[in-house]
């Protein structure tokens, strides 16, 4: 991801919305040579100018950041096409039934990609399920949370270190258990 909006940037989203620099230039209130100097890296927009500019092109100031326009094609919202995120210096926990842009903490988050996991053991109790995931619990290497999810729920669990990574949930359906280990990242298992 670019630091600060890029000319290169700027010029590729002016162009497709069908806008002249003088056209944009008046939107945001400067003149055609300023978007000029903007696009062949002769200057940079002042930062009170990226909410204007990002309005102007149809975009938000996010995506004006990033470079790059996010169209939402998630329209059934399935959520086995779930994200998580996870911010790295807070902790929180951030999910989307599909691509977003998900900032905490003024930093852009990755979605977190999945690997498959093994060592997740589901025995039926009763009318739940209990999950157990045999992975250290210390303060420096721990499971921070569970999630089932199926193509209609999410059941979401938080751990903490020092805790046991196990906990019950209705099952209901196929899905998908994941897991996320502070050390190692995002892990999946399928649920039959």
């Amino acid at each position: 991801m670019n630091t600060y909006v890029t000319g290169a940037t700027i010029r590729q989203l002016r162009e497709g919305c069908h806008l002249t620099q003088a056209e944009l230039a008046e939107k945001i209130g400067v003149s055609s040579k300023t978007i000029s100097k903007w696009e062949t890296a002769k200057g940079l927009p002042d930062i009170s100018l990226l909410q204007p500019l990002a309005q102007a092109l149809g975009i938000s100031v996010i995506e004006l950041m990033n470079g790059e326009h996010i169209i939402n094609k998630n329209i059934s919202a399935n959520m086995l096409k779930s994200k998580f995120y996870v911010c790295p210096v807070c902790g929180n926990v951030l999910h989307s039934m599909g691509d977003a842009v998900v900032c905490c903490c003024g930093i852009t988050l990755p979605a977190l990609e999945a690997e498959e996991a093994e060592d997740v053991t589901i025995e039926k109790v009763e009318d739940e399920h209990f999950l157990s995931i045999s992975h250290p619990m210390t303060k420096q290497h721990y499971i921070s949370f569970a999630a089932y999810v199926t193509a209609d729920r999410l059941q979401m669990v938080k751990f903490y270190p020092e805790g046991n990574a196990e906990t019950r949930l209705q099952l209901r359906g196929r899905g998908y258990v994941y897991y996320y280990c502070n050390r190692h990242g995002l892990f999946k298992q399928a649920i039959k």
